[in-house]
């Protein structure tokens, strides 16, 4: 199973948390040089605008999947990270440090790891898929791949465009590679 980061949005740029945005365009013409290299019989997309129009631009009809979205960031979706150190250092490092924890309102770092979990358990016959999502998701699937909690996943880097690897195994998924970059 082949995870691609989807294309940067405005967003992303600006050091914000995720919203529901168009993908930068620029990104989107190097998605459709990377389309050949991620061919595939089948394939998945998160429901944000950006994993949407960056799975098209790769050439892929993907079904979108629910269970594929970013963490539900609340309050603070959209907002500045700089904006939330300032005005809610409590609250912010509350949520870093503790999985289960949503002070913004939305979902935790531990509940978009059993959803993503269990979406990816539930595709283990069609291992050979391409997904496009956000960090986040790839991050709880390494996770679930690891047997690692949020906090141990959260520490992968993951490059808009970059692709992430996963083989099924009897015993579950072996990670085959990690935030590789195509070079366009």
């Amino acid at each position: 199973m082949l995870f691609v980061r989807h294309a940067t949005t405005p967003g992303m740029r600006a050091v914000r948390f995720p919203a529901d945005e168009d993908a930068d365009a620029a990104d989107l013409a190097r998605a459709a040089v990377l389309g050949p290299a991620v061919a595939a019989t089948v394939a998945w997309a998160a429901p944000a605008r950006a994993a949407r129009q960056t799975a098209a631009a790769l050439g892929l009809d993907a079904r979108v999947v629910p269970a594929l979205a970013e963490a539900d960031c609340g309050r603070w979706r959209g907002l500045p990270y700089e904006q939330v150190v300032r005005e809610e250092p409590d609250e912010l490092a509350s949520w870093l440090s503790d999985p289960h924890a949503a002070p913004h309102g939305g979902e935790s770092r531990a509940a978009l790891a059993v959803r993503v979990g269990a979406w990816l358990d539930s595709v283990r016959e069609e291992p050979g898929g391409v997904v496009v999502c956000d960090a986040g998701a790839i991050r709880a699937a390494l996770g679930h791949a690891l047997g690692l909690g949020p906090p141990g996943a959260g520490r992968f880097d993951l490059a808009p465009l970059s692709t992430t690897g996963l083989a099924v195994t009897r015993e579950g998924w072996r990670v085959a590679h990690v935030n590789r970059k195509v070079l366009f």
